[in-house]
């Protein structure tokens, strides 16, 4: 494991390069109760994005010796809640076992809250960042309904993608929000 001095100079640069990238600054931050370096779940950190409410791991990436994956997650809500930022936490160490792709979708209907209109998410890379002379990404989470995930399978995740950003869905995730297309 780094020393702390190592940990402190990989969170700023971390904490400095997505600020950078989404064009803010930090305005919170979560810390795990168990480290993820140790099996726990990841830190995130907040930042305001688009009159909302962007969360992003802050653990997978780093210098290019320690790195976990070539992103960090992200979810977006237009308001502050702690369940997208509990979600990317407890989502991140899946990217020990599995890339996730942009442009793959992920069946979540156990963890949404009851009464939610999302079930799965639908994942594309929101931005790139560099640090330590790297270039990462930001891997977008965006909750979809069950009809979009159908959608998905038959027409795939980009014509997706463009119906969300055209209902001004995108990049957020409104957990009780219709379905951008027609019932299949």
């Amino acid at each position: 494991m780094p020393d702390n001095d190592d940990w402190e100079e990989v969170w700023e640069a971390r904490v400095a390069a997505l600020s950078e990238a989404l064009g803010g600054h930090m305005v919170d931050a979560f810390h795990a109760p168990n480290p993820f370096a140790l099996g726990g779940q990841a830190d995130v950190v907040a930042f305001d994005l688009l009159g909302g409410r962007a969360y992003v791991t802050a653990e997978l990436t780093g210098k290019p010796d320690g790195v976990y994956a070539d992103y960090e997650l992200m979810i977006c809500h237009r308001s502050p809640t702690t369940w997208g930022a509990n979600l990317i936490s407890q989502l991140a160490p899946y990217t020990q076992e599995a890339r996730i792709l942009a442009g793959e979708t992920m069946d979540i209907d156990s963890a949404t809250p009851p009464g939610s209109a999302i079930r799965a998410l639908v994942f594309d890379t929101y931005r790139s960042f560099k640090m330590f002379g790297e270039t990462y990404d930001i891997r977008l989470c965006i909750g979809i309904t069950e009809d979009e995930l159908r959608f998905t399978f038959q027409e795939g995740t980009g014509p997706l993608l463009a119906a969300l950003k055209q209902a001004g869905v995108y990049p957020f995730t409104d957990l009780d929000r219709r379905s951008v297309v027609a019932q299949t």
